[in-house]
């Protein structure tokens, strides 16, 4: 059983990293129709890293190797994450290890390295960027911990694998008042995390109004790629456990064989898809809020997510 898990978690990976840059596809090509526009198609990202990769890469003078070694660390956090998120598989192997707080703790490992090259590349905007990143990771993170934290009290285990599992048993739990409130705080948490609308616009050109782009603008070439394929696999990563927290059909739990994998591949692949397609959507409805204007939409999340965490608490004793 632990050979085939491991090969789950393998096939979960391997798609996370193939299906990324298609799902950045999906979310402007919807977007660009939907605005009347014939968009460069959902293939797009996957040329823009080829020609990435092919372009020299550029190192401003000044920078220590925290600029260098950014990408690479960014990519490797967000790579391990993608291997403990039950996206195609909810093993036992990811249950022993694949819990809340370590998720979390490589997604803000990821962020924090990315903030400190944003500093360490010495131009203002870098540095603007990163301090905004950081005052929103500030409140982001905590109601990412207490979404996902809500749903772990009734099953009484913050392992990934074991909520997943707990939900595909007992579907009827995602509709309780605690599970609601959590699925709302969870979705804020998602769009602050991966810097869509309307926390940030990852469309703009405009310096001042840059979060995540503002610290990636010293970055070309090769560095740039990873970096780009990085914030596109988080967004897998973190739609992926959006999806499979309130709907795990079709993910592989006790039978961990050929066809379940398929199975369990075409099923999260259709629902990162239209879930990719809803976020290019909204989109298009949704207008960047005013900076000073973001904290108050994450302190509402974490607000959501505290309420959360207490409705379950208190339905689990009285049920108990």
């Amino acid at each position: 059983m632990s050979r085939a898990a491991d090969v789950g978690t393998a096939t979960q990976i391997v798609l996370a990293v193939a299906v990324a840059p298609m799902l950045v596809g999906v979310t402007r090509q919807t977007r660009a129709r939907l605005e009347g526009r014939a968009g460069a198609g959902w293939r797009q990202p996957y040329r823009d890293l080829r020609k990435l990769l092919r372009k020299q890469s550029l190192r401003p003078r000044g920078t220590t190797i925290v600029f260098a070694a950014a990408p690479l660390l960014v990519a490797a956090s967000t790579l391990a994450a993608a291997g403990l998120v039950p996206i195609v598989v909810a093993s036992p192997t990811t249950t022993r290890i694949g819990d809340l707080f370590v998720v979390v703790g490589l997604l803000l490992f990821g962020t924090v390295t990315l903030a400190l090259a944003g500093l360490d590349s010495g131009t203002a905007f870098g540095g603007m960027g990163a301090s905004r990143t950081i005052t929103m990771a500030a409140l982001v993170e905590p109601s990412l911990l207490l979404a996902v934290f809500a749903l772990s009290v009734p099953v009484r285990s913050t392992s990934l694998a074991a909520i997943v599992t707990s939900v595909a048993a007992h579907p009827e739990t995602v509709a309780r008042p605690g599970a609601v409130l959590a699925g709302a705080a969870l979705v804020v948490a998602v769009l602050a995390e991966t810097g869509r609308l309307p926390i940030d616009n990852p469309a703009t050109h405009l310096e001042l109004t840059m979060v995540h782009e503002a610290m990636t603008l010293e970055y070309a070439g090769p560095r740039l790629a990873v970096i780009e394929w990085a914030s596109a696999l988080r967004l897998t990563v973190l739609l992926a456990l959006l999806a499979n927290l309130f709907w795990p059909a079709g993910i592989a739990i006790h039978n961990v064989s050929a066809p379940a994998l398929l199975l369990a591949t075409v099923a999260i692949t259709a629902k990162l898809v239209v879930l990719a397609a809803v976020l290019g959507g909204a989109e298009v409805l949704l207008a960047k809020l005013r900076l000073f204007r973001v904290p108050e939409l994450l302190a509402g999340a974490f607000l959501l997510g505290l309420l959360a965490v207490t409705t379950s608490s208190v339905l689990s004793v009285n049920a108990s």
